[in-house]
């Protein structure tokens, strides 16, 4: 398979799904993201995963858009749609498929269920399917893994080690309904944004050592990888669309914009809160280390209501 080349140019990206508006643990990422790559003089762009159509929210990925306009988050090229590119991800799936690397599954949820150990990340799919369907019809694509540790070095996690074969068991390239999983998608936008460093949330650490398996699978470079600590509520509870948090307040820029540089760890001076946002961001690349981030899994945060 081709070989992408690593660019020696720093290519970040922000790659949010439009499944509601851009709440304040988003904007914390998308914070980050940009500012890393700025600060290595660098590029920053934007892609919109929107493969899982059933949970997409109408008008959700203009209303992001809009809203990191609204703060001053520029993008330099053009946003990428992942909707738009089935065919590429298809095109890599055949690829995998003849040499073998992936094999069609026709268990279903209930089958898997009642047989497989339950890991960090769901349930460890024992390889019921390696070996033939026996008589099943193909429901979804995996990707055979080898009894294999991949250890990645996170910028901000530091080491984490994981061994496919025992903790994750074969997963899924595209699903049953014949959705492509985001597992293959991302890998394969990254390496055709010639994306040199991944800066997003903790809870999608356990899930780097499959792409970083696919990778390797497809000789594609391995980005660096800084995983974020998530953004929680007093109770504890991750912020997030799917728990429903709330979208941040576009009337409150500068301040929001603050509470975020605090959080990843920056010393802000009290003039900077009544700071114009060109300011604001010049300040933040100026003064950005991602070593000073908290090299925690979760941040607590009261979020600025007035």
């Amino acid at each position: 398979m081709k070989q992408t080349l690593k660019s020696d140019l720093y290519i970040g990206r922000f790659a949010p799904s439009p499944t509601g508006p851009l709440h304040f643990g988003s904007l914390l990422t998308a914070t980050a993201s940009y500012l890393d790559a700025k600060a290595h003089q660098g590029i920053w762009l934007v892609r919109m995963e929107d493969l899982d159509k059933p949970r997409e929210v109408q008008g959700a990925a203009d209303d992001i858009l809009r809203t990191l306009n609204a703060f001053g988050l520029a993008w330099d090229r053009e946003v990428i749609y992942q909707s738009q590119h089935l065919s590429r991800y298809q095109a890599i799936l055949d690829e995998l498929c003849q040499q073998c690397l992936v094999y069609p599954c026709g268990c279903s949820r209930k089958e898997i269920a009642d047989i497989a150990k339950t890991g960090h990340e769901g349930l460890i799919y024992p390889g019921t399917c390696r070996n033939g369907l026996a008589g099943k019809s193909a429901r979804a694509w995996r990707c055979h893994v080898p009894n294999q540790t991949i250890t990645i070095e996170d910028r901000i996690q530091q080491t984490i080690s994981q061994n496919l074969e025992r903790e994750v068991g074969d997963f899924v390239l595209r699903r049953a309904d014949g959705i492509f999983a985001y597992q293959l998608a991302v890998v394969i936008d990254d390496a055709w944004q010639n994306i040199t460093d991944i800066v997003r949330g903790v809870d999608l650490l356990l899930s780097t050592p499959r792409q970083v398996l696919l990778q390797q699978l497809l000789g594609y470079s391995q980005p660096r990888y800084a995983h974020l600590p998530v953004i929680t509520d007093q109770q504890g509870q991750k912020l997030s669309k799917q728990n429903r948090a709330e979208p941040i307040r576009a009337e409150d820029k500068g301040k929001v914009i603050c509470q975020v540089l605090t959080l990843l760890g920056m010393q802000t001076p009290d003039d900077l809160y009544s700071a114009s946002l060109p300011d604001i961001w010049q300040w933040a690349i100026d003064n950005w280390s991602i070593n000073q981030i908290p090299k925690k899994q979760t941040l607590p945060v009261t979020l600025i209501t007035e």
